[in-house]
Formats: C-alpha cells, structure tokens, sequence
C-alpha cells in the first residue's frame, strides 16, 4: 500500500495547506496594496491589468483562506487552476527562460487539481 492509500485525508490537508500558504503569502500583496494597482491605467490593456491583478489578489487571498480551512474547496481549487493555467500561458509566452519563468505556476495548477480531483478530504470544514 502507498502512502496515499494509508494517509489520504492527511495528504490532502497537507496539500490544502501547502497551496493555501502560498497562494495567501503571494495574494496579500495583491490584496494590501489595490490602489496601487490602480496607477496608470491610461489604456484598454492597463485597465484589463488591473481587473486582473485585483481579480487574482482576491482569489489567492480569500482562496487561500478557503483552502486551508476546507470551505468549497472544490470550487476555490478550480478558480486558483484557472488563474494558475492562464497565467501559465502568458509567462510561457514572453518567457525569457524556457520552463523556469513559469514552473511555479504549473505546480500550484497540479496541486489545486490535485484538490479538485480527491475533494478536501475529511479534515474539512465544508467538503
């Protein structure tokens, strides 16, 4: 047996955690500082920059939150693989270093459909 047959609900708190503190400590920036977000939106691309920074702000944020106490995980992870798989493309796009530039982001996707796939588990507020 493997672990993850022997373990699954302390695996997958443990991964609701890991996603959660992460998604958090790179939201709350996002979150701390809107008005920021807001300087110079002179043009159409700006403006959607700055829908989009806020947009992500709030779902690492609050998602994260959400995450890591097992409230509509299912939902939350979907939202974070979203942004993370789009956010993916673009750096893949104007990466200076092939894979590096957006490896991160292709874990956060693994792990939030990891969530996705197995549920919250039973360490859950709501699962």
């Amino acid at each position: 047996m493997t672990p993850l047959e022997i373990y699954p609900n302390e695996i997958l708190f443990l991964v609701r955690i890991i996603i959660g503190v992460v998604v958090i400590y790179h939201g709350y920036p996002k979150i701390k500082n809107l008005r920021k977000n807001t300087i110079g939106s002179k043009n159409i691309e700006s403006e959607s920059s700055i829908v989009w920074k806020t947009l992500t702000g709030i779902i690492e944020f609050f998602g994260g939150i959400a995450i890591i106490l097992g409230i509509f995980s299912g939902p939350v992870a979907l939202l974070i693989a979203i942004e993370m798989f789009i956010n993916a493309i673009w750096k893949a796009r104007k990466a200076k270093k092939p894979f590096t530039d957006y490896s991160y982001d292709l874990l956060l996707l693994a792990l939030a459909l990891v969530i996705l796939t197995f549920g919250a588990g039973s360490y859950s507020m709501l699962p």
